[in-house]
């Protein structure tokens, strides 16, 4: 078996025909439109942990990380899918521009891959000291304060951008073009080996929308370079503060969203040439999917803010999968999935299943045609913060403890944190045996814990896929979906602190 796994990070549904094709019809996707058209397009596929690292724990190590421990590095009792299958003599290789992985506190993410490719420069990358202070279109489109001398560590340094992109001017410069342009040709380099293991994690569409011509004029009438005009919204409300965008303002970031969709989506074609060109699609299975969307005006909020409910703009995420020997290759499977059953299904494809981690669950029976229900329930959040779960139609956001809203600090309303190493010197930290899926002892200790929203949310997604209208207050679904939860909290032995910051009790009533 050959296995490409491609992650276009902040890729949202509703910009791929394949999934809405009345929302942006006119934002050109042709090649994932023509990979959709040969692989199984999933239509109830959910997140998990998120945001970035998280997501990718969940998919390396199959771990469901965010009842335990927020960002982090991956641990010494994780099996990650590279490690796995080198012990049974599988090529594995990391071809990405997301620089998290080369970062203090999300270590041991690409160390287990045979080899890796890094493209360096994206976003708040440390890459570029010079030019000192950049003087490009770059620096006044970011919509960040920039200081006039900024120095000092590069993360949430915005000036590190524009140094990084100083002099990019053509197409090929750019972050997409080089991942897909080096994975195709890594296609190329590796024919011989049997077996073998791509993961191709591309930062685009992340955040900045910053792109060359024509993608920046492509999708607007604004002159893409007008200093006014922002390709970087801050976090936030769009409607106060710092993150306060006008109608127009937010057009130009869609369109530029979109620019840089239509730009991935170029080079991503690239690759599909080359699974052409190689005879290559009778012996390779090939997963496209993503980490999570991004807030553009959605439901009032730009980019994926901490404090904004986990609408499905972010958590419903699509996946598509081509496998050569699948029934169901080219069909469009409405069964529920999560982002945490990738790690179980791609270990699956190399018959290496007993090396998955805990949470997830193979759906290559799905594409086989030997059922039509994968999980009665998928959950998704952000350590420390409220807590989602859908069935698949409906979708349930359940907020923390009225005392934990208040910011209370009692013991039993905090959020139990365990990691391996704490970050730092924790006097209250403990050590034992916290986590159910590992016999290693951990350290464990309290931390704040925020709620998204006030009041619980019930949305029938049938009904009203942009959830615009919440039902919890007429749905007798909405206790359902709490005994839902419970059910999947219970199933994943989640820490009993979760029950009381959440204010839940095991029969799912508050």
């Amino acid at each position: 078996m050959k296995l490409l796994f491609i992650s276009v990070d902040s890729l949202r549904r509703d910009f791929l025909d394949t999934y809405d094709p009345a929302t942006h019809a006119d934002v050109k996707t042709p090649n994932l439109d023509r990979f959709a058209e040969r692989a199984a397009v999933f239509e109830n596929h959910y997140a998990g942990s998120l945001p970035c690292m998280p997501a990718r724990r969940e998919w390396l190590t199959g771990t469901q990380e965010f009842l335990w421990r927020p960002w982090g590095p991956i641990e010494p009792f994780d099996t990650t899918i590279p490690r796995a299958l080198r012990d049974e003599g599988v090529i594995t290789e990391l071809i990405t521009d997301h620089y998290h992985y080369f970062q203090h506190g999300s270590g041991g993410y690409y160390e287990d891959f045979n080899g890796f490719e890094f493209v360096r420069g994206h976003e708040y990358d440390a890459w570029k000291t010079a030019p000192r202070v950049p003087r490009s279109h770059v620096s006044t489109q970011l919509g960040f304060s920039v200081p006039d001398d900024p120095l000092g560590f590069s993360y949430l340094n915005p000036v590190q951008y524009p140094r990084n992109v100083d002099g990019f001017e053509s197409e090929e410069n750019f972050f997409a073009p080089k991942v897909f342009s080096r994975t195709e040709e890594w296609l190329v380099r590796n024919q011989e080996w049997d077996e073998w293991f791509c993961y191709v994690d591309s930062f685009d569409v992340h955040e900045p929308f910053h792109v060359p011509e024509p993608y920046a004029s492509m999708y607007t009438d604004e002159d893409a370079r007008d200093q006014e005009l922002t390709f970087w919204p801050p976090y936030g409300r769009v409607d106060r503060g710092e993150s306060e965008l006008s109608e127009s303002e937010l057009e130009f970031v869609r369109s530029q969203f979109a620019g840089k969709l239509t730009m991935t989506d170029r080079w991503f074609g690239q690759v599909l040439d080359a699974l052409d060109d190689g005879d290559l699609w009778d012996e390779t299975m090939v997963v496209v999917t993503s980490d999570h969307g991004y807030y553009l005006g959605d439901h009032g909020w730009s980019g994926k803010p901490f404090e904004a409910p986990l609408y499905d703009v972010l958590a419903h995420t699509p996946l598509f999968v081509w496998h050569p020997d699948a029934e169901r290759t080219g069909d469009r499977i409405k069964a529920l999935t999560a982002a945490v059953d990738l790690n179980t299904t791609l270990l699956d494809a190399f018959g290496v299943v007993d090396a998955a981690g805990p949470h997830g669950r193979s759906f290559i029976p799905l594409l086989r045609g030997e059922c039509d229900v994968h999980r009665d329930w998928a959950i998704y959040g952000y350590w420390g913060s409220s807590i989602n779960v859908t069935d698949g139609r409906y979708t349930y956001l359940h907020p923390c403890a009225d005392e934990v809203d208040s910011r209370c600090h009692s013991t039993e309303m905090m959020n139990p944190h365990s990691w391996f190493t704490p970050p730092k010197p924790r006097r209250d930290a403990e050590s034992g045996e916290f986590l159910p899926y590992t016999e290693t002892p951990v350290w464990r200790y309290d931390a704040p814990s925020y709620s998204r929203h006030d009041d619980p949310l019930l949305f029938d997604t049938t009904a009203d896929p942009r959830q615009k209208n919440d039902i919890s207050a007429e749905s007798d679904d909405v206790h359902r979906m709490r005994r839902l939860l419970v059910t999947a909290l219970e199933e994943l032995d989640a820490p009993r602190h979760q029950y009381n910051r959440l204010d839940l009790s095991v029969d799912g009533a508050e």
